[in-house]
């Protein structure tokens, strides 16, 4: 099969597709599914996890642990590109990617049955992060074998078609594990789910696995990867040799900047962002939130293959670019319909309400949260946290420096709790303060927590009406952005850089956007809204950074469609 393959790299571009390359891609893609799925189960189940693994904690301090799990798994995903990385160039790809896959699926079975806080105490949070970690440090592998793989294997002129099959698989594996929770939820019931019910998404991984483990043995290793080898030209030190040398090493940053960051957040904005907008500052409840999105994916998933089938006939770049500038300019009125669908009652309050949060601006922090470790115990930390948590829009007034912080809710002031308590008197004073400014907003128009959304879908079907049908159009709009970001981007970083180094240098800058540039999206716009007192302003931070790689990458990276990846 290996020099089959390698002599079909020349093969007419309109040829049909082998059996063994369908056997490829469908490898590469299922297992790759699977080690999506994996990761996204606990950011879909975080609340709950941090009930079972955290319970000796308060509830906020459980949260907080919770979300510094979640966020583990995203920091690691560079180093594990840099591990796994090297290892792909010096002893082959598909060995490499068999292990990446064991260590994920094997991390989330155990996951599955790891004994919670009540039966171990703080032993089960220690394993639980350290499993998270092994997790992002497998997926920091995986990624660049499985698209590295398919397309040494693809044929010249095809590779956007097909390594586009991978990039479905990040969107398909966190809708699977949204299926998979939705129907386990509805099967036993929401009580039961909570109880016990979460361990059945993390424990069936293991027949996934053993799915994607068999039919992964069934490969062969990749022909440019034998043929490199053979001669002699393999790499004996890929992580030096990639970063390194500057000629190497510039195309790495290039590809960063150019092309991964603004893909990064393009894609978390239209999945994770969305998502956390809807449930979080929407206050739409979580099933018909994850129902609404599981739709946008299932609508526009497609996009993939067809953006990715696109760029071997205009380019990589122009699609990738054109993405990023449309999101750059159609982000606000996009969300802004959202919110006036999913809950016009909070749209109205925006509207109609005047708040204004009244502080020394020596006591305001920017809360820049992302591993949600910090504490911000200020006077107008709380008040801003609070107003930022229940959808506030409110504007700043700076006072006397050294005062206490007050939120002026129309013609009612609330005053926030003053920096000189401490002890019991302030643990007092702060559950106070929420709830007489809980009264006081619900009082004024906006909508009280036991009705939050006017979306609430009882069946999956109930998404085909008035505004949820307008919802999920918006998030499908978002979703095909996703796609034209995502669809061409494996070819376009499996062409940037040279066989002996390729796994190792297209892994890195991949993870580092992905993992950082992307995964630290909702804890950094959550930090601009609560500094503004706009829900919207976050989605600054994507639009700057896409519209940054717009820039950089029309400048500065080459399009690379017509590349002889097998020249190397």
């Amino acid at each position: 099969m290996a020099v089959s393959a390698y002599e079909a790299h020349t093969d007419a571009v309109n040829r049909p597709m082998t059996r063994d390359e369908r056997k490829v891609i469908l490898a590469s893609s299922l297992g790759t599914v699977f080690e999506w799925y994996d990761f996204y189960l606990y950011g879909s189940l975080a609340t709950v996890i941090g009930a079972k693994f955290f319970g000796q904690f308060d509830e906020a301090t459980r949260n907080i642990f919770a979300l510094l799990a979640f966020a583990a798994g995203f920091l690691v995903r560079p180093f594990g590109a840099l591990v796994f990385g090297r290892l792909g160039d010096l002893v082959g790809r598909k060995y490499t990617f068999l292990v990446t896959i064991t260590i994920m699926g094997g991390s989330t079975f155990v996951v599955g049955i790891l004994p919670t806080s009540d039966s171990i105490g703080i032993s089960a949070a220690v394993i639980l992060i350290a499993l998270r970690m092994l997790q992002g440090l497998a997926l920091g592998g995986e990624y660049g074998g499985a698209a590295t793989y398919v397309a040494e294997h693809a044929p010249h002129g095809r590779r956007g078609f097909y390594t586009s099959w991978i990039q479905t698989t990040a969107t398909a594996g966190l809708f699977l594990s949204l299926l998979v929770i939705l129907f386990t939820q509805a099967a036993i019931g929401a009580d039961d789910f909570k109880a016990w019910g979460w361990r059945i998404p993390f424990i069936v991984s293991i027949l996934l696995l053993a799915v994607s483990v068999w039919i992964r043995m069934q490969l062969s290793e990749s022909p440019a990867f034998l043929r490199m080898k053979e001669d002699g030209t393999h790499s004996k030190a890929p992580l030096s040799e990639a970063f390194g040398q500057w000629k190497n090493a510039r195309i790495a940053i290039l590809a960063l900047l150019g092309l991964v960051a603004g893909q990064a957040v393009v894609w978390y904005t239209g999945q994770f962002y969305a998502l956390f907008f809807l449930s979080s500052v929407l206050k739409v409840d979580s099933y018909s939130a994850n129902l609404l999105i599981a739709w946008s994916l299932l609508i526009g998933t497609g996009g993939f293959v067809l953006f990715g089938w696109l760029s071997d006939k205009i380019g990589r770049k122009p699609i990738i670019l054109a993405g990023c500038l449309i999101a750059a300019v159609s982000y606000f009125p996009i969300f802004h319909m959202i919110a006036s669908q999913a809950n016009p009652a909070l749209t109205k309050a925006h509207d109609t309400v005047k708040v204004v949060v009244s502080a020394d601006p020596a006591d305001c922090s920017f809360q820049f949260n992302p591993t949600g470790t910090a504490k911000f115990t200020k006077s107008c930390d709380i008040a801003k946290a609070a107003l930022a948590r229940s959808s506030v829009m409110y504007s700043n007034e700076d006072a006397t420096p050294g005062s206490d912080t007050t939120v002026k809710i129309g013609d009612k002031v609330v005053a926030s709790v003053p920096n000189a308590m401490t002890g019991d008197e302030r643990t007092k004073a702060l559950a106070a303060f929420g709830k007489t400014l809980s009264a006081t907003l619900t009082e004024v128009g906006y909508p009280a927590a036991a009705n939050p959304s006017v979306v609430k879908l009882s069946n999956p079907f109930d998404v085909f009406r008035g505004q949820p049908l307008i919802i999920v159009l918006m998030l499908t709009c978002l979703m095909v952005l996703v796609t034209m970001v995502y669809g061409p981007m494996a070819a376009a970083l499996v062409e940037m850089f040279p066989t002996r180094i390729r796994y190792t240098s297209m892994s890195l800058p991949y993870h580092i956007g992905n993992g950082w540039f992307g995964g630290l999206l909702p804890a950094t716009a959550f930090a601009m809204s609560a500094q503004t007192g706009d829900i919207f302003y976050g989605l600054w931070y994507p639009i700057v950074v896409a519209g940054g790689t717009f820039i950089i990458g029309l400048l500065f990276v080459r399009e690379t469609k017509d590349r002889d990846i097998f020249a190397d």
